[in-house]
């Protein structure tokens, strides 16, 4: 039981700095729910109806 206790803890600890690499700031994240669709001039329309102000081009 002691082994497989540490066994998940190890594993808990490699996963973590993973899923902090991949949390990076994209367009419409947060309460914006994420990417829907892009729009015809290149931007990104999010999940809650609103255009993100996002430099990037949508593609």
């Amino acid at each position: 039981m002691k082994s497989m206790m540490l066994s998940l803890v190890t594993c808990v600890f490699m996963i973590a700095p993973i899923s902090q690499a991949q949390a990076k700031n994209t367009p419409c994240s947060g309460k914006m729910g994420g990417v829907s669709h892009c729009s015809k001039d290149g931007k990104f329309v999010c999940k809650n109806g609103k255009i993100s102000q996002s430099k990037q081009v949508c593609r």
